[in-house]
């Protein structure tokens, strides 16, 4: 009995024993891992990019598009609504309708004199007809069809124009007028628009120095719808004394126009008055004891806008 304890305990202590030994393992050695930082991608702001879609395409510019970019585009000290002492400014009214001050005038026309000139020694334009045509049409360059496609005469661009263009209202919504690259070649395409048509043959007849007679047949040839056009261009070329340079290319010497400032010029015949400087719808009116609804319905006018040299019915 004794022998089974004693041998009993052997057995516990040996076993005791084995089980505090290290115990070696198979297999591959692995450290610890260590937590690595990873990047994290941030959101990323993109900026907008511009849709190609609407990259440039050959294409008119509309007139919204035009009027919009003439407003931006305008220089400083141009056409204000600010404007408005008659004796200083003018409404110009033929392709745009404008107003314009003295200054204005004289600046275009000092800027444009020299190629008139020399377009009246090339194809026998009176350099006062293309130099009045382009104040009244372009209202001295600061109307939208000259400030943004350099088209000074209004010249639409018919089915001979093969160049760049701009749609515009005009007699009709959205008509084509052509484009230039510079205004010089504005000049020089009016004087291939007159010479190249049968319709202004007889212009070619007239005296060179003969401006009104120049102006009247540039209307009955049909240049212009509007019925005053004469009278403007006249009163243009008159008030500015243009015809002198049709004199210096002539090799003449010009006698001034007398153009009255203040005073009234009536024809008792015709009954009718021609506006000078200075004059509104309502001193016209004072003058000729109209109320100026009355001359408006006289004259068909639906606004205050008149022109030097205009003609208005008083009777």
């Amino acid at each position: 009995m004794i022998k089974k304890i004693f041998l009993l305990v052997l057995a516990m202590i040996a076993l005791s024993c084995s089980s505090s030994k290290p115990v070696a393992r198979n297999g591959t050695y692995r450290k610890p891992s260590t937590a690595v930082a990873r990047n994290v991608k941030k959101p990323v702001t993109r900026k907008p990019v511009a849709s190609r879609s609407g990259a440039r395409k050959p294409q008119t510019s509309s007139t919204s598009e035009i009027r919009r970019e003439y407003e931006q585009a305008k220089e400083a000290g141009k056409s204000t609504s600010s404007e408005t002492v008659y004796s200083k400014s003018e409404i110009l009214a033929a392709t745009t309708r404008v107003k314009v001050t003295t200054a204005m005038v004289y600046d275009y026309i000092d800027q444009f004199k020299d190629i008139a000139k020399s377009n009246m020694l090339r194809y026998g334009i009176p350099a006062s007809i293309t130099l009045g045509q382009g104040i009244l049409e372009s209202g001295a360059g600061t109307g939208p069809l000259s400030a943004l496609a350099n088209n000074h005469f209004g010249i639409k661009c018919h089915k001979e124009w093969t160049g760049p263009s701009v749609s515009y209202d005009d007699d009709e919504e959205q008509e084509c007028f052509r484009k230039y690259a510079q205004a010089s070649e504005s000049y020089q395409d009016h004087s291939l628009f007159l010479t190249s048509r049968n319709r202004y043959a007889d212009l070619f007849t007239l005296d060179k120095d003969d401006y009104k007679a120049w102006a009247k047949g540039l209307k009955s040839a049909g240049y212009a719808t509007d019925p005053k056009y004469p009278e403007k261009l006249i009163g243009l070329i008159e008030r500015y004394q243009l015809y002198k340079y049709d004199s210096e290319v002539l090799g003449r010497d010009y006698v001034p126009v007398n153009v009255p400032e203040n005073k009234a010029v009536a024809s008792v015949e015709d009954e009718t008055y021609q506006v000078t400087q200075g004059d509104t719808l309502y001193s016209i009116s004072k003058r000729f004891n109209l109320s100026v609804d009355e001359l408006r319905r006289k004259n068909n006018i639906t606004d205050n806008a008149i022109s030097i040299g205009q003609n208005l019915k008083v009777k």
